[in-house]
């Protein structure tokens, strides 16, 4: 962020900001003087970060209950420039949401596209997905909308690596068509990915609590080779403040394996390209939320 000049009168809007690559986000952007929202569910853990100054407000918002995420929804009232759908959960055991979804997907995505759905007339610049360099392994099997909502209501044989792979493909397959469609609907922001490379955040502590042996080693392993949650926040801050990018576009680490080092635009999977399958994913999503984005 050392390239960014002031963000004072800036605006932006995180969700999941009280950890991760969420707070270190909020952290960077509020220390360049910009005006940062962010969501929690935890309103202790969001006091915390506006008491250090890491973010200007709060939203209270949980993505695993669509009630939830249209109460936060009615109370943005005012515009920003950016949001950043950050929030997300990795390799949970078999849950269902309140709402009836398999956790990651129903977390990562469901709830993301219908709480950006409800605020899109609110979205001035730029709406960045944070996705991850898993979603190669991501499929949503046939790619039919009947595949696509078995695998959103946890029906599929039950997988937690293979639910996070769909719920981060998820995540570009959103941004693509949402590009496609601003283009038709004459939407005033562009949409943008990132992912973080391999970092330490507390991902991988939540896995190493609920899942198996190999999780464990991940969480520790990245202990001592994973990059920060702030070099790891650098593509996602990036997507939100550099001038000059695409809609569409892609950012993540440009060291080997895209695991760490400086941002770049990069590419995805063949298949997060697919407008067959972000068409069926957009229309499934729709139905399951009840969010139209038209």
């Amino acid at each position: 962020m050392s390239r960014v000049e002031s963000l004072a009168g800036r605006r932006y809007l995180i969700t999941g900001g009280t950890s991760g690559l969420g707070l270190a986000s909020a952290s960077a952007l509020s220390a360049k003087g910009a005006h940062v929202t962010i969501t929690a569910r935890s309103a202790v853990k969001a006091q915390r970060v506006l008491d250090t100054g890491g973010a200007t407000d709060v939203i209270e918002m949980d993505l695993t209950d669509l009630a939830s995420v249209r109460d936060a929804a009615s109370r943005v009232r005012e515009s920003y420039d950016v949001v950043i759908l950050n929030a997300g959960v990795m390799w949970t055991p078999y849950v269902l949401t309140t709402d009836g979804f398999e956790l990651q997907v129903g977390t990562n995505h469901l709830g993301h596209f219908a709480f950006a759905g409800l605020i899109k007339d609110f979205i001035g610049e730029r709406l960045v997905s944070v996705s991850s360099a898993y979603h190669r392994f991501g499929t949503f099997g046939d790619h039919s909308e009947a595949e696509i909502r078995r695998r959103c209501r946890g029906e599929a044989p039950y997988s937690s690596r293979s639910a996070y792979a769909d719920s981060k493909l998820a995540n570009l397959l959103f941004t693509n068509e949402v590009e496609r469609r601003r283009a038709i609907h004459g939407w005033a922001f562009i949409a943008l990915g990132a992912h973080p490379g391999w970092s330490n955040t507390h991902l991988f502590d939540i896995a190493r609590e609920k899942t198996s042996v190999m999780s464990v080693m991940t969480s520790l392993s990245s202990r001592f080779l994973a990059q920060s949650a702030t070099r790891g926040a650098l593509p996602q801050l990036c997507a939100a403040t550099f001038a000059g990018l695409r809609g569409g576009e892609y950012l993540g680490p440009r060291g080997p394996g895209e695991l760490r080092g400086t941002p770049q635009v990069t590419t995805t999977s063949a298949l997060a390209r697919d407008d067959v399958l972000a068409s069926n994913l957009w229309k499934v999503s729709q139905e399951l939320t009840g969010v139209s984005w038209e």
